[in-house]
């Protein structure tokens, strides 16, 4: 069976009991970062064969894994942080298992997303969650438009380094719209600072960002 087990985003300590013991069961486990997933298990003391499991090779290990798992294997799939499969690899393996009919079942667990959107503050009633921001500037653009006359709380991840451009471009279109910056989720150094776009632009320019960032935008209604 194959077992898609979501991973901390930080804090090892919010990794669930189910995951783990799916995690010493397995007879492979399928990484997108052997080595940091490496350091979870040693961590738990779990001692299992690593199979890299990532987006340049996500074509050629799904068909290595339908076999396995048609075999009658247990597999486990991981990723850096949070749910495979969301953001991250994992989807085409989940939809081949179900073309194949082979059983699989999904461990939850910690969530940048519902972590960021409660933390925030903002509406919980609703939400939508854009994924990663386009790099482009246009497409950036694109993406903060279709938020500002959203009726409900908008949800995006965003590098560090990119995350001033965004800002910036957020001024004129989300004007006093107000923003949230959640970063660093569940670890040392976490921080929910709210502002507009232009506040907050004038703290990360002072304070260049650094780790995981998910950017929230209030909901037009506010």
């Amino acid at each position: 069976m194959l077992c898609i087990v979501a991973t901390p985003i930080g804090n090892l300590g919010d990794i669930t009991l189910r995951a783990l013991e799916l995690l010493k069961s397995a007879d492979v486990i399928a990484a997108e970062d052997t080595r940091h997933s490496g350091m979870l298990l040693k961590h738990f003391g779990i001692k299992k064969p690593f199979l890299s499991f990532h987006e340049h090779n996500e074509a050629m290990r799904t068909a290595q894994l339908i076999e396995r798992l048609a075999a009658g294997e247990n597999i486990a799939l991981v990723t850096d942080a949070g749910m495979p499969g969301l953001s991250d690899p994992g989807a085409r393996l989940i939809r081949e298992c179900i073309r194949r009919d082979l059983p699989f079942t999904i461990v939850p667990g910690p969530s940048s997303i519902l972590t960021a959107i409660v933390g925030s503050g903002f509406s919980t009633e609703k939400f939508f969650f854009g994924g990663f921001l386009p790099v482009k500037s246009g497409g950036r653009e694109r993406e903060l438009s279709a938020a500002a006359v959203r009726d409900e709380t908008t949800v995006f991840f965003e590098s560090p380094y990119r995350l001033t451009k965004t800002l910036t471009a957020a001024i004129d279109i989300l004007r006093d719209r107000q923003l949230c910056v959640a970063r660093e989720l569940t670890k040392k150094f976490e921080e929910y600072r709210r502002g507009s776009a232009a506040e907050l632009l004038a703290h990360y320019q002072a304070h260049p960002p650094k780790g995981e960032i998910v950017l929230l935008v209030e909901e037009a209604a506010a």
